[in-house]
Parts: structure tokens; sequence; C-alpha cells
């Protein structure tokens, strides 16, 4: 009983480990499969647009799939997750942060700035309340070189900006704002 226990235990381990290791995705564009995550690798096999793929890895700029019993690297950008395959789980998460299309209801922090377009910029007003909310996060110059000594932080000189241009010189359509 204890040796069909551990059969048992171990087949359905291996199936729960398959099963979170490949993630649904769906081929975006025709490409070679290869051998290995580089573009000189040998040529495995075809992924035909539109097909569903399951993600095995990622490692860099690619992604290790399978389609049906053929297995190979294509560009990660070659592959939206998220979108079919076989299985479920696991490298979704991963793989689909940087392969599938934003949805713009969520909200995502990322290192960078999202742009303001021309009419965001047009239909700007001067709020009172948000600018007094702003005030509570002031600190006096004492509370800002306590934190920078506890945090290490070294004085670093810097140019100043240059002079605004005046409006008559300015090329934003916004004058000097």
């Amino acid at each position: 009983m204890t040796r069909i226990s551990k059969t048992l235990g171990a087949l359905l381990l291996t199936l729960a480990g398959s099963a979170v290791l490949a993630a649904p995705g769906l081929a975006l564009k025709d490409e070679n499969m290869l051998a290995q995550p580089s573009a000189t690798a040998a040529e495995v096999g075809k992924m035909t647009k539109g097909v569903s793929v399951d993600i095995v890895a990622k490692q860099g700029g690619w992604l290790q799939i399978k389609v049906g019993k053929a297995q190979g690297w294509v560009r990660l950008l070659s592959v939206r997750a998220g979108s079919g395959g076989s299985s479920g789980g696991g490298l979704a998460d991963v793989a689909g942060a940087v392969t599938q299309k934003p949805d713009p209801s969520r909200v995502v922090a990322v290192a960078g700035v999202r742009g303001l377009n021309e009419e965001d910029l047009k239909g700007a007003k001067y709020n009172a309340e948000e600018m007094a909310r702003l005030d509570k996060y002031t600190v006096s110059a004492a509370q800002a070189q306590a934190f920078a000594d506890k945090s290490g932080l070294k004085t670093q000189n810097v140019a100043g900006l240059p002079k605004p241009k005046t409006e008559s010189q300015s090329n934003s359509p916004w004058g000097d704002n």
C-alpha cells in the first residue's frame, strides 16, 4: 500500500508541476521555433499565427513554447500570454506582464512617466485643494538634511536650469507654462 501511495504521489506531483510550469498563449505571427534562445540557433519547428501555444519558460527576450509535440524558442513579442494554450496558471503572470496588451481599466505602476496629451494640458485647471494636500508633504531643510544623513546620501552640486524664455521667445503652444 505504501509503495502504491508513493508512486501515485510522485505521479500527481509530476502532473501538477507540469501544469504550473506551462502558461497558455497565442501566436501573434508566423515564426520559426528555434532550438536555443538565439537568432542563430537551429530551426526545430514552425509557429503559425493564431495557434494556441503553451509557454514553458522565459529567458531574456525569448519564450520557450510548446505547440503540439514540438517545443522551441521564439521571440517574446511573437506570443501573447493568457490567450489560449492547453493548460493554465504558472508563468502566465510573469510572461503576461511583458506580452499582453495593456488593459486601460487597470492601473499599473511602472518605472517612467505616462505622457499628457495636448487635450489634457489644455483642460488643466488650478486646484487649490490639491495644492493644499501637496503642502502637507513639505519638510524643512533640517528635516531633509537629517533624512539624507540617516540614508547615507551625499551632497552633489548640479548646474541650475536656464531661465525660461519669454512668451514671445517660446515655441510651446502653452507659452511659458
